[in-house]
């Protein structure tokens, strides 16, 4: 599996902040923890990565992503009872806009911690 590796540490690195802090915490406490975290997991990232949206090679706007690790794997936190379709679809809109393979979505808010592995299915259909 592409990126099986890094992703596997993300979400240990993810476990150990929910099973530390729990949930009911605000989504910016747990990015704080997860910066703490993942250089314990061997994990270099970008926090907060502004990156660039364009529509037809034309820039229209930015967005942040959460973490950027690795160079390769996208990370949006949630902070959220439960996390719905929509969240999903955003995160996979990001993964497109990025032209990035893989994501992770991390959800902190439920009594477990709940994460969803996201693929770009486009990029490996453009010629």
């Amino acid at each position: 599996m592409l990126h099986s590796d890094i992703t596997k540490r993300i979400i240990a690195a993810a476990m150990k902040v929910h099973s530390t802090l729990g949930n009911g915490f605000q989504e910016v406490i747990y990015q704080r923890a997860l910066t703490i975290e993942m250089p314990l997991f061997n994990l270099a990232f970008e926090r907060e990565k502004e990156m660039p949206i364009y529509y037809r090679e034309q820039q229209i706007g930015t967005r942040r992503v959460d973490f950027f690790v690795e160079g390769t794997v996208m990370v949006e936190l949630k902070a959220l009872i439960r996390l719905e379709d929509v969240h999903l679809a955003q995160a996979m809109n990001y993964l497109e806009a990025y032209k990035m393979e893989i994501g992770l979505l991390i959800n902190f808010g439920a009594r477990s911690l709940e994460f969803k592995r996201v693929h770009n299915n486009k990029l490996n259909h453009d010629s």
